[in-house]
């Protein structure tokens, strides 16, 4: 998934909205896909956040229902069944940072900045920041980037988790982002998406109830062909060849 608004620094409007929503019914409803890529075509920019000339003409009732639209949009993101890596290679601000954050990783670029800069202008993250970043990054780091709207490079980000991987300058965000995507794309599709909601689900509960969701995703694997596939390959010595069945 590809963001491509040149002028604008891929800054989110009503058209890129519903262009990001159009994406993600899509996806979702891919049953073989097994990793999704978010990344932007912009130069040093990921997403500059939300379209703040446009948002000054909507009227207060507009703005509203944007930002839940905003907020519903980067959910779906995050419940896309299968993995998700970010590819953040130049600057994540505001609503930018947000959608990097609803992704399952995060992979930067050496120029890669992060900001949450709502406070200054008045406003809070309001597409999910305030709830993914401290589960991110714990709740006194979040703290302090959303009250200070504070820059964060690539090497701090990567400190502070807020990044999973920083390449070094020279490096290529992309050839890392695509290698991580490669490489969970060699688990069996339907694995990939239980161990993702095991996990998901699973952090939200206390620990025995965390071993009963595991329990009840594993009981899914079980009766697939995909399973079956992957004793053959190992007892014959090779890679495994997943249909998603």
């Amino acid at each position: 998934m590809t963001l491509t608004r040149h002028e604008a620094r891929n800054a989110i409007g009503r058209q890129l909205l519903r262009e990001l929503w159009e994406a993600i019914k899509m996806v979702r409803l891919e049953s073989t896909t097994r990793c999704v890529v978010v990344r932007s075509s912009v130069p040093n920019i990921f997403c500059a956040g939300a379209d703040l000339k446009e948002r000054a003409k909507m009227t207060q009732q507009e703005t509203s229902e944007f930002v839940t639209d905003l907020r519903g949009a980067f959910s779906a993101v995050e419940a896309l069944p299968m993995p998700t890596v970010a590819i953040v290679d130049g600057y994540a601000l505001g609503g930018g940072a947000e959608l990097a954050l609803a992704c399952d990783f995060r992979v930067c670029g050496a120029g890669a900045q992060f900001a949450f800069p709502e406070t200054r202008l008045g406003i809070i993250p309001g597409a999910g920041g305030t709830q993914l970043l401290p589960r991110i990054v714990g709740r006194s780091k979040a703290k302090e980037l959303i009250f200070t709207g504070r820059r964060v490079n690539a090497d701090e980000a990567a400190h502070m988790g807020l990044a999973d991987y920083a390449v070094a300058e020279g490096d290529s965000a992309e050839a890392k982002g695509l290698q991580l995507a490669r490489d969970i794309a060699q688990g069996g599709p339907i694995a990939l998406r239980m161990a993702k909601s095991a996990i998901n689900r699973g952090i939200e509960v206390d620990l025995q109830s965390g071993y009963a969701l595991e329990n009840s995703y594993y009981a899914q694997v079980i009766p697939t062909n995909d399973r079956l596939e992957g004793l053959r390959a190992f007892a014959e010595k090779r890679q495994p060849v997943f249909n998603g069945t």
